[in-house]
């Protein structure tokens, strides 16, 4: 099957699928938090495989196991109607406990300013970053909310392929970071975040309200996280010689290859939404 072909399959049929797992409610989103987690897991191990290569790291075991309790830790707290905020306590806690391996483990430090950062920040990007989705799940909308970020990415990403494989290639090597990467992509990129924005805008006013410059903004935010997003990933791949962060999407390659965008935007979305539109939050117990 070409890439072409591989890449449309997902398209039309594995964004239609995560996006129906949204609105399975049940048990606070259950269905979407195991998605979360069971993705927040794979996205750790490739990227230490990512990071070894050149760096020094903690264990895996315990940089996995680590990375795996902070989106636990969130869905457990928004399932139990607690402040999700707290998910920044089991961040820190998460720093420490690695410090303290360090401390009491080692007989020499001259690898541990970079050993620590290093496996730290693995927890940071497929752990913490996740997160923000799951707070979107004390919206009172959020079905709506998550499904609109979900599409405006999925939307981002595959028009700024689209674009770039049918006008970009004499425009290509804008970044050195990821020289496929063209002009036009972009610009079909930052069109489909946009259009999607203001198609919410449209279709649930009650949600998305005011002027259609919040829309428009909220696209061009979520955008240009979701492309610096992707550009981050390919620094941390081309610095360890990596082609794909794994192979379990024909296609796309590793997962992490697939949440990229998600990853940095989430967080974006998340308190640009607040912002803009100050969601209700559910309603304390309210867990269908």
């Amino acid at each position: 099957m070409s890439k072409v072909l591989q890449r449309l399959l997902i398209f039309f049929v594995g964004i239609p699928a995560v996006l129906a797992v949204v609105w399975f409610k049940c048990c606070h989103h259950l269905p979407l938090n195991a998605v979360i987690m069971l993705c927040s897991a794979v996205a750790s191990l490739e990227l230490y495989a990512i990071f070894e290569k050149k760096l020094p790291l903690a264990p895996r075991p315990l940089v996995v196991a680590l990375n795996c309790i902070v989106p636990l830790s969130a869905y457990l707290l928004a399932l139990s109607g607690q402040d999700i905020d707290y998910t920044n306590w089991i961040m820190i806690a998460a720093a420490f406990v690695l410090m303290a391996h360090e401390i009491f483990s080692n007989k020499t430090f001259e690898d541990c300013n970079a050993r620590i950062p290093a496996s730290l920040f693995i927890i940071f990007y497929s752990g913490y970053l996740l997160t923000f989705i799951t707070r979107m799940t004390q919206f009172q909308d959020s079905v709506i909310i998550i499904s609109v970020f979900l599409f405006t990415v999925f939307i981002c990403d595959s028009l700024a392929w689209l674009s770039g494989m049918l006008f970009g290639r004499s425009n290509k090597g804008v970044f050195a970071a990821s020289p496929n990467k063209s002009v036009a992509g972009f610009i079909g990129g930052y069109a489909g975040a946009t259009a999607a924005s203001l198609l919410a805008q449209r279709l649930w006013p009650g949600i998305f309200h005011g002027s259609y410059f919040k829309g428009v903004l909220l696209g061009v935010l979520t955008a240009t996280a979701g492309i610096i997003g992707d550009l981050a990933e390919s620094v941390y791949k081309r610095s360890s010689n990596c082609k794909d962060s794994g192979t379990i999407i024909p296609g796309r390659g590793g997962i992490l290859d697939s949440i990229d965008s998600i990853l940095f935007s989430a967080p974006v979305y998340y308190i640009a939404v607040f912002f803009l539109y100050n969601p209700a939050p559910a309603p304390i117990g309210d867990l269908p």
